[in-house]
């Protein structure tokens, strides 16, 4: 029998790639494609590049460049880029990045394990050609479901229904049918699921729409089935992931399909903590947040997309709200779960940004109490709006801008930790660090992203137990706990 075709796959940006990236797991495993965790160790090294702003397309081309230096000394013969770098660009990534052997787009992904054959049998496979993905399905969002077939989204897939019983173990799931086609890559006790794919607002600086598409939602059925599965897989917390979560439900008949589903999720047996990441502040409502506040085992987390506070930079960003709306906001989210977390990004040097429109974003920071802060220099994205905006700043302005409002964060956020000194939290144990070391998250962490929790003892924890500790120091924005009682957690 002759020895399996091996693949590695690399994975960049965010977590909904982290989703991708499984399901493109799952369909080469099913179709005896043998997994690695290394690209050394691989036949095929595949690149899930992220295409959101310039250093993260600067990290992409940097990992598959060192992912083509593995063919001069070790067992890689190709190197496959996809994601969101390769779906925008195409071609043209192709042309500049004669290193990679394949640029394929998600329209690939459905025959992704006959892709990679030809590639690696000396084939041409043809690069991806960009096109607007808004413009694949239908205008409205109630007639995109019916709409969709044919259409790649990735994250979306689901097994046949009459899927053969003998896949690999951790591929079939034991919760039956319209199961996930996605294989988890490592042993996290948490895991992402996607709500929808693509967006339907057009922030004038944004280039997402433009390549993941028009907004659409997975039926509820799928998200919980799949939760399910990542259950059995040892999950305990899910984050719910896509690129506006607020819209969920609106090309499904239902805007208020979220609330609904929730608590179904946190029913699910072995799930014991569920995230909503992703939420738009000018789609808010009260419904939503009081499921958010008070749900168990929903975490009262809010990742809020504000970019900015000032009106006229809002305006010019094609979004809606201020200073006094959002805090508003924020109180009613407080009033309801004063250990509520919160976060956002943000964006300066937006092209016409004033002195004045950067101190009213400094009012709203020092007034919101966030507990994570992202801070981004403005820069032109291919496609977008803004890049055609006149009164661009300086770059050395955006630069001092930024590093300003940087510094003013990493403060705020240290102090919001401070102020969490005391508190009790569900701790949810992720890593162990040698014999007594232990890391985990509370309700107000999201990975990746909002800081840690430290044991000040770990000794006899273990990853994916869900523990209550009190904060009793800080290390910046990470949090130094001890456990309330040695019978604490689950």
């Amino acid at each position: 029998m002759p020895e399996r075709r091996t693949v590695a796959l690399v994975t960049l940006g965010c977590a909904r790639n982290e989703v991708d990236s499984e399901e493109l797991a799952g369909r080469l495993e099913a179709d005896g494609w043998q997994l690695v965790e290394e690209a050394a160790d691989a036949d095929v090294a595949v690149v899930n590049t992220c295409g959101f702003v310039d250093a993260a397309k600067k990290d992409s081309v940097d990992a598959l460049l060192e992912a083509n230096d593995l063919k001069d000394h070790g067992r890689t013969q190709a190197v496959v880029a996809v994601g969101c770098m390769a779906e925008r660009y195409g071609k043209e990534l192709a042309d500049a990045l004669p290193e990679a052997d394949g640029v394929l787009g998600f329209d690939d992904y459905t025959d992704i394990s006959g892709r990679l054959n030809t590639i690696l049998s000396g084939g041409n496979v043809e690069a991806h050609a960009p096109r607007d993905r808004r413009k694949l399905l239908p205008l409205s969002p109630v007639e995109r479901q019916s709409g969709a077939d044919g259409v790649a989204l990735p994250g979306h897939a689901q097994a046949p229904e009459n899927e053969p019983a003998d896949l690999p173990e951790g591929l079939a799931p034991a919760s039956g049918p319209r199961a996930p086609l996605r294989r988890r890559m490592g042993s996290s006790p948490v895991a992402s699921v996607k709500l929808a794919s693509g967006c339907d607002r057009r922030c004038s600086f944004c280039a997402i729409p433009s390549f993941r598409g028009s907004f659409i939602s997975r039926r509820p059925s799928d998200v919980l089935n799949e939760t399910r599965w990542l259950a059995e897989q040892g999950v305990k917390e899910v984050m719910l992931v896509s690129e506006n979560n607020t819209s969920y439900g609106k090309d499904l008949g239902d805007i208020r399909l979220l609330e609904s589903l929730l608590p179904e999720l946190a029913e699910v047996d072995g799930i014991e903590r569920v995230r909503v990441s992703y939420l738009q502040p000018a789609e808010m409502r009260p419904g939503l947040i009081d499921v958010l506040t008070s749900t168990p085992k929903v975490a009262p987390y809010f990742d809020l997309s504000f970019q900015h506070s000032a009106p006229g930079v809002l305006r010019a960003m094609r979004r809606f709200g201020d200073t006094d709306r959002f805090l508003e906001l924020l109180d009613q989210i407080r009033g309801k779960a004063p250990q509520a977390g919160a976060r956002s990004n943000f964006i300066v040097g937006f092209p016409g940004e004033t002195e004045e429109d950067v101190a009213e974003l400094e009012r709203f920071l020092n007034g919101a109490r966030l507990d994570a802060i992202g801070v981004f220099g403005y820069s032109d994205e291919d496609g977008t709006e803004a890049a055609t905006y006149e009164n661009k700043l300086d770059e050395d302005v955006v630069a001092e801008r930024l590093a300003r409002v940087s510094r003013l964060a990493e403060e705020l956020t240290a102090q919001r930790a401070d102020e969490r000194v005391g508190e009790t939290l569900s701790v949810l144990v992720e890593s162990l660090d040698g014999e007594d070391g232990a890391f985990g998250r509370a309700a107000h962490q999201a990975p990746e992203t909002d800081g840690q929790v430290v044991f000040a003892d770990g000794a006899g924890l273990t990853a994916g137990r869900m523990v209550e500790a009190k904060v009793v120091g800080t290390l910046g924005v990470d949090l130094v706990v001890e456990r309330v009682s040695e019978e604490a957690g689950r």
